[in-house]
């Protein structure tokens, strides 16, 4: 864990804490209480009132006097506390949800031992304890339940917070911050030059909201400093298992595993790399070309790339426990992310798009990684369509988003769904870019001999009757007639 830096910075900081002579709602004094129930409630507690008194941080202290701040000192040491085999921060890791980030400190204060937990505001959901959340009301600890109004107010806070401005390293000094983000990737993807001194670099940083200045010359990674530019995602707990993993296996099934890797960089400081790791495990074909052999990969690499790049920019940070994941398969790749779609899947294509990172969203477009707003699917469709590969089928398994992209299968090896899929993405495509769906341009996609037109109307009837496409104008004649996604019928005169 990020820990405060120095004893010095320990003991100014507990001396700041003692100097208002009494708790407050984010701080709480104590001298022998070593209750693991109680400690455990207290963090939760703490956690959710430093949220709603505007604080980054709770404390609990051990060693100082109640009602007068006064260090008086203490026999506890949460550091070598157990419940039975098991140290005190990993049981109540285990028992505080979502993971909280938290950290037992000792030092040296007017001669006396004090100890004390910083515990990380809460953020998105409020902090339970075995399945509880508590509140502070005054000095009082309650059931988040048993005050509604606060509960509300928990609530209202965590719909107007992003994601991106929680902390994810604390009171870091300035070399700290710089050895722990990738700041030279920052400028390079930036394409513009580096400062000629630290104090620039992380005054840069700052200005795009990476990190923020906490106290004296000390600064906060914030969460989207650290996803985006972290040298090691394991340095900030809170945020590793958002790591992407990448799954490559033997064949059609999930039985045999070949190749897996989880990420150790943030996102942008990484992505070149996790792409190059990817093109390396696509399946291909060897062809000669010019009397040279060539190795063409059965999914295009430009596809695959943005629909990587929307899976990290729009999954639901929120969620705990879980992280983007590609997986590789013999016959397709799953690209899966935590979060339900902000949009249906069917409007992906057309719908004004919607980020719940928004932040993230802007500077990866900054840094040239994702595409202009909406244009990253158009362009994975766009390939897709000209490898003529099946069309990706856009699926919501509980809690989450996936993309299943498909290895090249004949059109006779389609099944309806398939080939109503594609001449619906078809007509997607070609209407967001002002063309018309046409017999010619389904002949185009499936590659279909023009003497074989009538298999191509087949296909669009089959659209028409599930109700993914209609005709522009019914009257047209045959030869003349040009089909709209649904969603674009005309509305009458």
């Amino acid at each position: 864990m990020n820990r405060v830096s120095s004893a010095r910075d320990h003991g100014d900081l507990v001396q700041d804490l003692c100097r208002s002579g009494s708790e407050t709602e984010w701080i709480e004094f104590k001298t022998n209480f070593s209750d693991p129930k109680g400690i455990g409630k207290y963090i939760s507690a703490l956690a959710n009132a430093a949220a709603l008194n505007g604080q980054q941080y709770g404390y609990l202290l051990w060693g100082v006097e109640d009602r007068t701040g006064r260090p008086v000192g203490t026999s506890f040491d949460p550091n070598a506390a157990k419940v039975g085999n098991e140290p005190l921060e990993t049981w109540l890791l285990r028992l505080l949800e979502p993971p909280v980030h938290f950290g037992f400190h000792s030092v040296e204060v007017c001669g006396r031992r004090i100890a004390y937990a910083e515990i990380g505001r809460a953020t998105h959901v409020p902090v339970r304890f075995r399945g509880v959340d508590y509140v502070r009301v005054g000095t009082v600890r309650k059931p988040l339940k048993d005050v509604p109004e606060r509960e509300r107010a928990l609530w209202r806070l965590f719909d107007r917070e992003p994601f991106e401005s929680g902390i994810a390293g604390r009171r870091l000094g300035t070399d700290e911050v710089l050895e722990q983000l990738a700041w030279r990737t920052y400028f390079d993807l930036l394409h513009q030059p580096r400062p000629r001194n630290r104090d620039g670099i992380v005054e840069a940083l700052s200005s795009d909201r990476l990190v923020r200045r906490s106290s004296g010359d000390n600064w906060d990674i914030l969460n989207l400093g650290a996803m985006l530019l972290a040298r090691n995602l394991e340095d900030f707990p809170t945020l590793a298992r958002k790591a992407v993993r990448v799954v490559q296996y033997s064949g059609a099934g999930r039985s045999e595993t070949i190749n897996e890797i989880v990420g150790r960089y943030g996102y942008a400081a990484g992505f070149v790399r996790m792409i190059d790791h990817l093109s390396t495990l696509l399946p291909g074909n060897e062809v000669i070309e010019k009397g040279l052999r060539k190795f063409v990969p059965v999914f295009p690499v430009i596809a695959v790339r943005e629909l990587v790049a929307n899976m990290l920019i729009h999954q639901d940070f929120s969620i705990p426990g879980t992280g983007p994941m590609v997986e590789i398969f013999t016959d397709r790749i799953e690209v899966t992310n935590p979060g339900v779609p902000l949009i249906a899947t069917d409007r992906l294509m057309d719908a004004p798009p919607r980020s719940r990172n928004e932040t993230m969203a802007s500077l990866m477009r900054r840094f040239g990684i994702c595409e202009e707003r909406g244009s990253g699917i158009d362009k994975a469709m766009s390939a897709i369509e000209t490898a003529r590969l099946p069309a990706p089928l856009f699926e919501t398994p509980p809690g989450a988003m996936r993309v299943v992209m498909f290895a090249h299968r004949d059109l006779k090896e389609m099944t309806r769904a398939d080939r109503v899929r594609a001449v619906y993405l078809h007509s997607c495509l070609h209407h967001s870019v002002g063309e018309r769906t046409t017999n010619a341009t389904v002949r185009r996609r499936f590659g279909i001999p023009e003497r074989n037109a009538a298999i191509a109307s087949r296909l669009l009837n089959e659209a028409m009757e599930a109700g993914r496409i209609v005709m522009e104008d019914p009257a047209a004649a045959n030869r003349n007639r040009a089909y709209l996604p649904f969603w674009a019928a005309p509305t009458g005169p």
